[in-house]
């Protein structure tokens, strides 16, 4: 275990590995950020979260350092995203759900709900089919 501080203000507590962050270990921005979990080759590999200082939050996979793989974004006002990450945005399946209690399951790209998806809103209305560029193509029941 170690400790590191960069002149920009960021600073590492954790595990080290030939002098480079590996394992296990907390960043800090000097602006309040945080990210706790899995370092490899110097950057954030393997299971971590990041916390932004408005409330938002990650949970889930990072691969160098960028959110790739299954994990879940919370946004403060209660948003949140279960599903797949490629390069930093919600690519693939995944589940979003309102506040409002409204909710739309099925596919992502670029952090925009486009493909196959069902949305489902809180009076029981239902939409389902092909959705581009995250607004509605489908039938509604």
């Amino acid at each position: 275990m170690g400790l590191q501080t960069s002149p920009l203000g960021l600073v590492y507590f954790g595990e080290f590995k030939n002098g480079r962050l590996a394992g296990e270990g907390t960043y800090v921005a000097p602006w309040g950020d945080q990210y706790v979990g899995g370092f490899k080759d110097g950057g954030w590999n393997g299971q971590g979260s990041y916390t932004w200082t408005n409330g938002e939050q990650y949970v889930g996979e990072f691969r160098n350092s960028v959110r790739t793989g299954q994990g879940t974004y919370t946004w403060r006002n209660g948003q949140k995203y279960v599903g797949e990450f490629k390069n930093g945005r919600m690519n693939g399946w995944g589940r979003m759900t309102y506040p409002d209690c409204s909710e739309y399951v099925g596919e992502f790209l670029d952090g925009e709900m486009t493909g196959v998806g069902k949305m489902t809103y809180p009076d029981g209305r239902v939409e389902e089919g092909l959705r581009v560029g995250g607004g509605s193509v489908g039938a509604t029941k």
